[in-house]
């Protein structure tokens, strides 16, 4: 069998996977196969998709961002905090809170030459501690006028879908072309799948890594955004519970844990994987702890299918 033809298998597992899931389900509950159904999953999986998205830059390069859910908390935080007074203005000041906690990590990374796990794992508690400063450490409420005026964009109706699945749509688009159509997706690539021939040939490595990592810090604050407007507050542990699954959306969909092999369009159908099996779950009576057993054991699963084990000599 040539290359492209596993390739092509490789990357067909996923939806066939999603496609069998919702099947099974359907033939328990027949009514989840319904278009309004279908399309609520779909908003309800936007926000773990906007969080993995971003990630998925940083794993291509064969690092790891374990800050994500401490940066979207942290943006719930600050968009809460500040619309009252600043109005429309505490959008891009939370974004932009969001992109330079990513910025943080991909300058300790690059400067100290720590781990990415290490370097992320730290900054996600420098994060944490932030969120609970600008909420006093209590959740806030946004109220509806402010909801409506200045979050309607992530919580109402755009274009007759709910405005995540446009949110969440567009930033697949923008991604998307960003990782297959230029220089610095290229590169994310080049980077994951060999780095040292990307160092050798003259290429600023180190700022293709910081972009990364901006970028995945951007995309944690939108979802930090959107939930605070789905969910008419912001909360220091508002997205608490989702770095598990935000990085079982990315393995799952089929990026290599180790780098260089991944799109934005395979997280989202790996988002979309979670979501059903979360679905699944709920409906044959799992509770919330256990549902973080079952994305373990799939992460595991996942990890171990995907990972080229011809980069890692020592498993340590």
């Amino acid at each position: 069998m040539s290359d492209r033809m596993k390739e092509r298998i490789r990357d067909a597992v996923p939806v066939a996977a999603l496609i069998l899931l919702v099947l099974v389900i359907a033939a328990y509950e027949p009514g989840f196969v319904r278009p309004s159904n279908l399309l609520a999953v779909t908003a309800d999986t936007m926000t773990l998709f906007l969080m993995a998205s971003g990630a998925t830059m940083v794993i291509m390069l064969g690092s790891i961002d374990l800050s994500i859910q401490a940066i979207a908390s942290m943006t719930s935080c600050i968009v809460a905090a500040m619309l009252p007074d600043w109005g429309p203005m505490a959008i891009p000041i939370a974004l932009a809170a969001g992109a330079g906690a990513g910025l943080f990590s991909g300058l300790v990374v690059n400067r100290l030459r720590i781990p990415s796990f290490i370097a992320t794992l730290a900054v996600g508690g420098v994060v944490t501690s932030i969120a609970f400063w600008a909420s006093d450490t209590r959740s806030i409420y946004i109220s509806a006028e402010d909801n409506a005026a200045m979050l309607g964009w992530a919580s109402g109706q755009l274009f007759g879908l709910d405005s995540e699945i446009v949110v969440g749509l567009l930033s697949l688009i923008v991604l998307s072309i960003i990782l297959s159509l230029t220089r610095f997706g290229r590169l994310v690539r080049a980077v994951g799948s060999q780095e040292p021939a990307v160092i050798a040939s003259g290429i600023d490595v180190d700022r293709v890594k910081l972009a990364a990592f901006v970028i995945s810090g951007f995309m944690a604050g939108l979802a930090g955004l959107v939930m605070a407007a789905r969910l008419g507050s912001g909360s220091p542990t508002l997205a608490n519970e989702f770095l598990l699954p935000a990085i079982a959306c990315v393995i799952v969909g089929g990026t290599a844990i180790t780098g260089g092999v991944g799109s934005i369009w395979k997280t989202f159908v790996g988002a979309l994987i979670v979501a059903v099996v979360r679905i699944g779950m709920t409906f044959v009576g799992v509770t919330v702890l256990a549902q973080q057993i079952v994305f373990g054991v799939v992460l595991v699963i996942a990890v171990a299918v995907t990972m080229d084990r011809s980069k890692v000599a020592t498993v340590k």
